[in-house]
């Protein structure tokens, strides 16, 4: 078997263990001494597990041969206990689960392998980077799990209850919001991983917060105030460089604001000893409230009462809702996530005849086989300009390179750009805003008697009874003769 066939099996091995550990989540709670029906299966499982170690050490060193036959073995193990541990009474398939999660965290970075040139865009996150040193030749779990001042990104993920639900979220209700920041990001890329990795932080850690925080749409803004692709708040983002320049607010620019938030996370890691749940608190919740919970003990977890409590139930959710996006962003295949090839590789087209990126999303349709239209990319990567504008001929647009040539075949001549202008130019009537008159003496009414309710509502031409009872608070329909009632501005 070639090395990039290998390099597959093991990195797709992990799923088919998660296949055979769910099959055996059933089983019988004991306590006391374990017995040794469920010894035998954790020596076995442990046996496995020093398997698949090996065949990694063997895939490193090319020994093919040798790494094909370890993995089998290991994985053969893998599945025969799994599936036994859910008919004995006593076995914890918890303990299985954790053997997944570590091997998944050994594999992560440590083997290059599994990154093989040919295999790259079947597996994993794709793109290149172009001007970025040499590091688009980088394998890509390399280029997503750079070090966190010191640590890998994957030994900082706790995969606990929180991170868990997060997962089932991204991956059900979720599941949309998340393919959609994903290939925002892609388009995004070339724009946005260069801050990151010049600050030596994980490409995943991006995505996580990216996606959590405005999915890719670069020009979001929250009831808050936040706004850009990242959500900077005003003040913060003034803090890092971000702010109105000829008009434009810069935390709408997405090289601008992952600069900024790259800062940002690298002065919180250092304010809380790299615990990075306690920094992407502090980004969600505000890095003065989070220094006061912790009061210098930053060795402290996010998940002790003390903080954990304390917090508000947004960020209670947002920071295990961002690592595991990261987490699915680093490990797709291994949760049955399949993220869409994209080829987000920078390019640009100079205009032959004025359109707004409109009139160019209606001629441009869904060519390269973009089903959603190819609006939001556009305004991602010319985010100064206003959609609706028509910019003039010569002006020159961002756009993703396969573009370039469908721009050339449908947006310069033919049917599709003079329909795109008639619909933009369209005339919409426009109606005049209704102001109500003052009230006169003429809107009240005095009560006489055989009034009823109805029968004022229905002589005055009120629009309803139950508007001239809320306008006069009246109850049960009760009026007297005398009373005087004011009519709504409805009636004539």
């Amino acid at each position: 078997m070639p090395h990039s066939q290998i390099a597959r099996s093991l990195r797709l091995a992990p799923l088919a263990v998660a296949l055979g550990l769910l099959a055996a989540c059933a089983t019988i709670g004991g306590s006391g001494k374990t017995p040794a029906s469920v010894a035998a299966l954790y020596a076995q499982l442990d046996q496995a597990s020093k398997g698949y170690e090996t065949a990694l050490q063997q895939a490193r060193a090319n020994d093919t041969e040798a790494a094909e036959k370890t993995l089998a073995q290991a994985l053969d193990q893998l599945r025969d206990a799994s599936a036994r541990c859910g008919s004995t009474p006593g076995c914890d398939p918890q303990r299985f689960f954790s053997v997944f999660d570590r091997l998944l965290r050994l594999k992560d970075g440590s083997f290059i392998g599994d990154e093989s040139p040919d295999d790259q865009d079947d597996e994993s996150p794709s793109g290149q980077v172009a001007g970025l040193n040499g590091a688009a030749s980088l394998p890509q779990a390399q280029r997503s799990v750079t070090l966190l001042h010191g640590q890998k990104l994957s030994e900082l993920i706790a995969m606990n209850g929180p991170v868990k639900a997060a997962l089932e979220m991204w991956l059900t209700q979720w599941r949309s919001n998340l393919m959609d920041a994903y290939v925002n990001y892609q388009y995004l890329r070339h724009e946005m991983w260069p801050a990151y990795q010049k600050a030596d932080l994980p490409e995943a850690l991006l995505f996580g917060i990216l996606a959590k925080e405005s999915g890719g749409k670069v020009h979001a803004v929250s009831r808050s105030g936040a706004a850009g692709p990242l959500q900077f708040m005003y003040a913060t983002g003034m803090r890092f460089g971000l702010g109105t320049v000829d008009g434009f607010d810069t935390r709408f620019d997405p090289a601008a604001a992952a600069r900024a938030n790259a800062e940002y996370v690298d002065e919180q890691l250092k304010a809380f000893n790299d615990n990075l749940e306690l920094t992407l608190a502090a980004y969600n919740g505000g890095e003065g409230r989070m220094r006061r919970l912790v009061n210098g003990d930053t060795s402290v977890s996010f998940y002790d009462p003390r903080i954990y409590d304390q917090l508000s139930q947004e960020t209670r959710d947002y920071v295990p809702s961002v690592l595991a996006a990261a987490w699915l962003f680093l490990h797709p295949d291994s949760y049955n996530l399949r993220f869409p090839k994209i080829d987000g590789a920078p390019g640009s087209i100079t205009l032959k005849r004025p359109a707004s990126l409109s009139e160019l999303t209606v001629c441009l349709g869904e060519a390269d086989g973009m089903q959603d239209g190819w609006f939001r990319t556009l305004r991602n990567l010319n985010p100064r300009l206003d959609p609706q504008q028509e910019q003039p001929t010569g002006a020159v647009l961002q756009v993703p390179k396969p573009l370039e040539s469908a721009y050339a075949s449908r947006c310069v001549s033919g049917p599709w750009p003079i329909l795109a202008s008639d619909l933009h130019n369209a005339v919409v009537p426009v109606v005049p805003v209704r102001h109500d008159p003052p009230p006169s003496s003429s809107s009240r009414y005095t009560v006489r008697r055989g009034d009823t309710i109805s029968s004022i509502a229905r002589r005055h031409g009120c629009s309803s009874a139950n508007e001239v009872e809320r306008l006069n608070g009246i109850r049960h329909h009760q009026i007297r003769v005398g009373q005087v009632l004011k009519l709504p501005s409805s009636c004539r």
